[in-house]
């Protein structure tokens, strides 16, 4: 009788923390490394300063744009301008342009 009530005590002394134990020990587990842990929080925070970085490169490629586009409007146009740019991008010239070739090695500029 001795020996069994001896066993119980012990079971009773020894169960009961270690059950708290293995709780707070899986608790303590799951606020760090869990689905909603630290770890977690700390690549949310870094997916939200990606998105807002891609959000800035976004606001100011599209000012870039808009910028380019209000420089197309009818009132900032200059068709003097916009002609000779596209008879040199396209290589062209006028039946009434004047052309004098130059040679290579020696540049306009």
């Amino acid at each position: 009788m001795q020996i069994s009530r001896m066993i119980r005590r012990a079971v009773r002394a020894v169960v009961p923390p270690m059950i708290f134990l293995g709780i707070a020990g899986y608790f303590g587990w799951n606020a760090t490394q869990g689905d909603h842990g630290m770890k977690a929080y700390q690549q949310q925070l870094l997916l939200l300063d990606q998105a807002k970085q891609s959000q800035q490169d976004a606001i100011a490629e599209q000012a870039a744009w808009r910028r380019r586009v209000n420089g197309l409007r009818e009132q900032s146009l200059d068709t003097d301008t916009l002609d000779e740019r596209a008879r040199a991008m396209l290589n062209l010239a006028d039946k009434n342009d004047i052309v004098v070739p130059y040679d290579r090695r020696d540049p306009l500029y």
